[in-house]
């Protein structure tokens, strides 16, 4: 449950900031390669902090 939530939020805030990018600023983008940074550290350090956030919440996997 909690993999589904992340890759959700992720791919969210993906679009999201393309979007604001492509009709606010450019600068957008470098919260895009934010997220994606932090997916690919996340895969190599098995680390996440948005887990960590959900497991606070009370989401079970």
């Amino acid at each position: 449950m909690k993999n589904r939530i992340i890759r959700a939020i992720a791919g969210t805030f993906v679009l999201i900031s393309v979007l604001l990018a492509i009709y606010v600023s450019i600068n957008w983008l470098w919260f895009t390669a934010f997220v994606g940074a932090n997916l690919l550290q996340s895969s190599i350090t098995k680390w996440c902090l948005m887990e960590d956030i959900l497991s606070k919440l009370g989401v079970k996997d």
